[in-house]
């Protein structure tokens, strides 16, 4: 094998084998999040986060270096897609979350739940993410629980459906608006299938019997957090079998993108329980470390650019 070239020998690595990206830098936030900034092997860069639960850890997965889908309320979609990840870069994150819990003399072992949910759109690199899923829920590579993964998406046609064939884990869906003209204002990359079809598409959805979908939505001041827009919500989303996340979006130097008041949140919040559904009013984690999605990656890069 010596004598094939260097970028064909790191393909090869980033494809097959597990091994451990660099730590360039890890930040603690005072709520015990931990957020790592993680350099590959072609000097590209990616995010994980560890969120510490009750009684065990999530670790918040990159499937992306960068993003195609473009929302304009997250750094990542702001830096455009560089390049998919291959499975092994996908898997390998777990591995440094584990080193980190061990080295802290932490049970590793409570790192139970996954999330692909982290820099990039997962069913934009179905193939690399699908093998990467295979890889952390067979008994004889990490050993998750399906049932423990799950995987976000803006919801792209066709993709979506196989995701659901697969049973390989359990769905999110990243929806942030009521409508879809709205829904192509703050998320353009997302706007190519109409929020109504991809809505049909959550109702077709394939789900064991006491399976639901969560649908996630970030409150943006004065932009999606109305009651009437709340109220737009729970019809648009009235057949479907779902759970709702609601969560203030994190502020970024780089936008004007504000989380609401809570007395706005709280509002949102009432109008979907009255009709009905079942809310989670999610707390925003790491702030003080900049956990939100890309993030880190874009202050570090800006800095090294100065």
């Amino acid at each position: 094998m010596t004598n094939i070239s260097k970028a064909l020998r790191e393909r090869l690595q980033r494809s097959y084998l597990l091994s451990r990206p660099d730590v360039l830098k890890d930040l603690v936030s005072m709520d015990g999040t931990t957020k790592f900034l993680l350099g590959l092997s072609d000097q590209a860069r990616i995010e994980t986060v560890l969120i510490p639960e009750k009684d065990y850890y999530t670790l918040c997965l990159s499937t992306q270096v960068g993003c195609a889908v473009g929302c304009l309320f997250c750094s990542t979609g702001r830096m455009g897609f560089k390049r998919n990840l291959s499975a092994g870069e996908i898997a390998a994150q777990i591995l440094v979350a584990r080193d980190y819990l061990r080295r802290r003399g932490l049970d590793a072992g409570r790192l139970t739940n996954i999330v692909l949910m982290g820099m990039g759109e997962p069913l934009l690199n179905w193939k690399e993410v699908r093998r990467a899923i295979l890889m952390i829920t067979d008994s004889l590579g990490l050993g998750f629980s399906r049932r423990r993964v799950t995987l976000s998406t803006v919801g792209i046609r066709d993709r979506l459906q196989e995701f659901g064939r697969s049973r390989l884990g359990m769905l999110a869906v990243s929806l942030h608006a009521p409508d879809q003209e709205l829904r192509r204002r703050i998320m353009p990359g997302a706007a190519a299938w109409d929020v109504k079809d991809l809505v049909l598409a959550l109702e077709n959805y394939p789900l064991a019997p006491r399976e639901r979908i969560t649908i996630e939505y970030v409150l943006l001041k004065g932009i999606n957090d109305s009651p009437a827009q709340a109220r737009d919500f729970v019809r648009l989303l009235s057949g479907v079998k779902c759970k709702v996340n609601l969560l203030a979006c994190n502020p970024s130097d780089e936008d004007d993108f504000q989380p609401p008041g809570q007395k706005d949140i709280l509002s949102f919040e009432d109008v979907l329980r009255s009709k009905g559904m079942t809310v989670f009013l999610r707390k925003s984690k790491g702030q003080d470390i900049r956990a939100a999605c890309g993030q880190l990656k874009a202050e570090v890069e800006k800095k090294d650019i100065s």
